[in-house]
């Protein structure tokens, strides 16, 4: 007998509680807004409380200022989350930080904190959000990595790829070990119109924005939105037989 899923894609997140970090801004805020047109309950997480604000008004979220680079303020937050939706079904880890050295110039401090936001936070988070999905229905963990896991796009990436390599293989590990419960899957960015990104687009890195975008088989730099559009079909569900999934939203850069 074959079931047909059937959604109203206007109402898909109905009912649903989803924490998201990384919400003031980018993809993050993108996704919070498509989380909310579809009826998500929201808790949003980042450290820029006035935009974080802006975000929490635009979305009916709740708002979470917290330092990801402090594992005891994710815990409370997470709690904090948790209490005032009333539980948790979805955590999506947006938040990442961007970094571009040489290895000779790289520096121990620096990898330390590209490394605490990109990958423990997420596995901070992860842990902590882990009793409150367990039981819930369609619970899911999306973890948003980067293209540059996949394939490092020139010299200097090797902090920035092994911090969102790490979360990849995380995030793999992790669909085997909480199936058949929770769903864990990994949305790649490319390149998009990010305030993270400002300075590659605006020639401000010493890399032509030209020659940057020709690597992309679509020939430009994603909209926020374009990307939100993977994250929540993934925590949606529409995906409910996709777990442990790498899926590249990169406009064809590393397909070949």
């Amino acid at each position: 007998m074959t079931t047909t899923l059937q959604v109203d894609r206007n109402a898909r997140f109905q009912g649903r509680r989803i924490y998201l970090t990384g919400a003031a801004s980018g993809i993050g805020l993108a996704t919070a807004r498509l989380l909310a047109e579809g009826g998500a309950a929201l808790a949003l997480i980042d450290n820029n409380a006035a935009e974080l604000e802006r975000a929490a008004a635009d979305t009916h979220g709740r708002a979470f200022v917290t330092d990801l680079r402090d594992g005891t303020a994710i815990d409370a937050s997470v709690a904090a989350a948790a209490q005032a939706l009333g539980g948790l079904d979805g955590v999506i880890n947006c938040a990442g930080l961007a970094h571009g050295a040489l290895l000779d110039q790289l520096e121990p401090s620096d990898w330390e904190r590209i490394i605490a936001v990109n990958l423990t936070a997420p596995y901070r988070v992860c842990r902590a959000a882990l009793r409150r999905l367990r039981g819930q229905k369609d619970a899911s963990i999306v973890n948003v990595s980067s293209g540059t896991a996949l394939l490092p796009t020139a010299p200097g990436s090797s902090l920035y790829a092994a911090s969102k390599g790490g979360l990849l293989s995380f995030t793999k590990a992790l669909a085997i070990e909480l199936a058949p419960d929770i769903r864990v899957n990994t949305v790649c960015p490319g390149l998009a119109n990010t305030p993270m990104t400002a300075p590659i687009l605006q020639g401000q890195t010493g890399l032509e924005p030209a020659g940057f975008v020709s690597l992309y088989a679509l020939k430009r730099a994603a909209e926020p939105s374009e990307v939100a559009q993977a994250i929540a079909f993934l925590a949606s569900s529409e995906a409910s037989f996709i777990t442990g999934i790498v899926l590249a939203a990169d406009g064809g850069r590393t397909f070949h």
